[in-house]
């Protein structure tokens, strides 16, 4: 079962991801002062005084023109936070003091079944602290004056979030193996319509506009008896091309995803050609080693005849020379075509990833390559493979013993590859050759 849930929400740069990042130890959320840079929930776990909880960091909740659709739905985000919490911590700012949409916010919290802790925030010092009084009249219990950006009196709010949590009857947390999975690409080409496709509900915000998703949203789900935890990411642009701090950090983060996660699924756009950074982001999960499946989204847009998919398969071949091993599936997070399917493909590239040889069966594959095609020679001095042996999973990694490593040249160390993969399969993930000296 989940932990119970804690989420902090307020109007635009009340300093939400401050506290966020305060109370969770570390740079999880987003922190820039421009209004608006959190927009989707970024959940997080972390505990205080014995208890664990999750703790959700949502998009500010402002009044804005019903033609903004993106502020309507970080207001649904945002309500969706608060339905979803045992908890809620109104966070609101002590030097603007009360505003319109304080007032708005709050009588709208004040209907909720939920326990409301209200903190001012941006108490930097206690001759600040009258600031604190003007919110009484919101209508809550004695307001907990703090400073995310020093830490002050957050223990206190702390104190006061467990004490409610107390009083919530105990669920047993879940403690199964979930599959980490990251979902990546350039901007703009389904990644959040995909994720909330997987999930059945709009857990991420969806729009048109590129980049829309800047941080790296985890959302645990279950499918059939499986668990798969869903890392939703900023969409990744060139760097020559980033000049706004905020998506630099969500670019960092993307690549942070692929690094934690056990499978990368590689969304591509169908109606665009295959660009410069896709191939540098399907380089960069084959260096960090992980399985893939390469998604090619919005397949509904392309009109077919019974060589198209073969064709499209031809040039991803072309465009990632380095990733023949990965799998291509063929979607529409629109139509919700294969999207199903997509479970199915991580098991088998995730099955494929942690795959173990038994060393004799490897010797014996490598004895008869060998014999069928001798090392190569360099400057009157032949490689000699005398052992292989798996020494690791995720990604297969496999300790090759020769006479000499510098005469491991590239072309042999692909022909060794190659024989393995036609043994033993490992389709969906890279596999690495280490030779070392034979002593």
């Amino acid at each position: 079962m989940p932990k119970p849930i804690v989420a902090i929400v307020g109007r635009a740069n009340v300093g939400k991801s401050t506290l966020f990042n305060r109370i969770t130890g570390g740079r999880t959320a987003i922190v820039e002062d421009v209004p608006g840079v959190t927009r989707d929930r970024v959940y997080k776990d972390t505990d205080w005084g014995g208890i664990s909880f999750t703790l959700v960091d949502t998009g500010g909740m402002e009044v804005r023109d019903k033609e903004d659709i993106l502020g309507n739905q970080v207001r649904n985000q945002a309500q969706i936070a608060m339905e979803e919490s045992n908890v809620i911590i109104f966070l609101v700012d002590g030097k603007t003091g009360v505003t319109t949409e304080d007032e708005l916010l709050a009588k709208a919290l004040l209907r909720s079944s939920k326990p409301v802790i209200l903190a001012v925030n941006k108490i930097d010092s206690t001759k600040q602290s009258f600031a604190v009084y003007d919110f009484y009249k919101l209508g809550f219990d004695e307001p907990i004056p703090l400073s995310a950006e020093h830490g002050m009196n957050v223990g206190d709010l702390l104190d006061a979030v467990i004490a409610h949590l107390k009083e919530i009857p105990g669920e047993e947390e879940y403690e199964g193996d979930a599959i980490k999975v990251a979902i990546v690409g350039k901007p703009n080409v389904g990644k959040s319509s995909l994720v909330n496709r997987l999930l059945g509900q709009e857990r991420v915000i969806v729009s048109d506009i590129p980049g829309t998703t800047r941080d790296a949203i985890d959302t645990l789900v279950e499918h059939e008896g499986n668990s798969y935890l869903l890392i939703d990411t900023a969409g990744i642009r060139r760097r020559s091309k980033i000049a706004d701090p905020t998506e630099k950090y969500s670019v960092s983060r993307s690549l942070r995803a692929i690094e934690r996660c056990d499978a990368a699924l590689l969304v591509l756009d169908a109606s665009e050609e295959i660009s410069e950074q896709d191939r540098r982001i399907a380089g960069f999960i084959h260096e960090a080693g992980k399985a893939v499946v390469i998604i090619v989204n919005k397949w509904d847009l392309i009109e077919k005849d019974d060589r198209t998919m073969d064709s499209f398969d031809a040039n991803i071949r072309k465009n990632f020379v380095f990733m023949r091993y990965a799998p291509t599936l063929y979607i529409s997070a629109l139509t919700n075509q294969r999207v199903p399917k997509i479970f199915e493909m991580v098991d088998f590239v995730v099955e494929q990833a942690t795959l173990r040889v038994p060393t004799r069966r490897l010797n014996e594959v490598f004895e008869e390559s060998v014999i069928k095609h001798p090392p190569p020679s360099f400057k009157g001095k032949r490689l000699k493979v005398y052992y292989i042996t798996q020494v690791k999973v995720q990604p297969p990694t496999f300790l090759l013993f020769v006479n000499e490593p510098k005469l491991v040249h590239f072309a042999y160390r692909r022909f060794l590859e190659n024989r393995i993969r036609e043994e033993f399969g490992f389709e969906g993930t890279p596999i690495r050759l280490v030779a070392r000296k034979k002593e």
